[in-house]
């Protein structure tokens, strides 16, 4: 119970006079980090063979938290537009050109992904950590890394938070109209929806901003995030318990499990192309549950993490 009582008490805590909920977020601070996760993402969406060879021209990004160092290595790797969206300003814009250098490196030299031995908790898993050199051949990189694009990728996150660049970040955002219908090729996010309150809106949204085309890519978390003593502790919790943890914060967990984001993408019109669940074994007993939680499924109780990727069906 000592996890509960901190999170309950840290709850409270929020509304204290002055209390300030920005925090770091973890892991975007990390230009390694950032060239991981890109090329996770990109990786496993061409093996669904699709889109298009190469890097999608226009990608957006949910919650890009402490930088927007995965945007950045998807500029450097050839898109030529990045959105970050995130509900709280926690990038410092300029704090990513502190990054810039090293994914520039990391990219020339076509490093192999920092896996498990660095990042053991990183995820989507991959069957290789190599440089994927069929996506991003010699002459695609050397157009990516000319001269001419780091300058202006350079300019571009100098500049973001002014004025529309190859870079636009939006914090708040909380319309769907902060992106043109149809203008993203490619949406992805880092253990960002469990965060997101309105899950219908933001994946009714995603609808909204793909191409036909378009793929959405997602690795979710759905762990406690030291919010109870057991990994899935948080589902224990009943809802007046549960509101007294998240307190006077912009947000917390949504608590919604694996099945939940299956339902609203189908509802909003997506296909399901992977569905990757990352298994961990349950010591709570169903008694245990709070009765919102109580029938969920052995297999929503067990799932703790999942890889997806999804594109328009209609």
């Amino acid at each position: 119970m000592i996890l509960k009582t901190k999170a309950l008490l840290a709850g409270l805590a929020t509304w204290i006079p002055g209390y300030d909920h920005v925090r770091t977020t973890g892991g975007t601070g990390s230009a390694r980090y950032c060239y991981s996760v890109w090329l996770r993402h990109l990786i496993l969406a061409q093996a669904s063979g699709r889109l298009p060879r190469g890097v999608p021209r226009v990608v957006a990004e949910l919650g890009p938290g402490d930088s927007i160092g995965i945007g950045v290595a998807a500029l450097l790797s050839g898109a030529e537009k990045y959105y970050a969206l995130d509900l709280v300003r926690y990038s410092e814009l300029r704090r990513s050109l502190a990054l810039f250098d090293e994914l520039v490196r990391l990219f020339a030299n076509r490093e192999p992904l920092p896996g498990g031995g660095e990042f053991p908790a990183l995820k989507p898993a991959l069957e290789s950590d190599a440089f994927p050199h069929h996506i991003l051949d010699d002459t695609t990189m050397r157009a990516a890394l000319s001269q001419a694009r780091i300058a202006a990728i350079r300019a571009a996150i100098d500049r973001a938070g002014d004025s529309p660049t190859m870079i636009v970040y939006q914090a708040p955002w909380n319309d769907p109209s902060v992106i043109q219908p149809g203008a993203v090729d490619f949406i992805f996010s880092q253990a960002v929806l469990e965060h997101v309150d309105d899950l219908d809106g933001v994946y009714a949204a995603m609808h909204r901003w793909l191409a036909p085309t378009g793929l959405m890519s997602h690795q979710i978390d759905f762990q406690c995030h030291r919010k109870a003593d057991t990994w899935n502790g948080h589902w224990t919790y009943s809802d007046f318990a549960w509101r007294v943890v998240v307190g006077r914060r912009a947000y917390l967990l949504n608590r919604a499990p694996h099945s939940r984001h299956l339902a609203i993408l189908g509802k909003r019109g997506f296909g399901l192309l992977v569905d990757r669940p990352v298994h961990s074994a349950s010591v709570l007993k169903r008694r245990q549950l709070a009765v919102r939680f109580r029938d969920l499924s052995d297999d929503d109780l067990t799932t703790s993490g999942a890889y997806v990727l999804a594109a328009p069906t209609r």
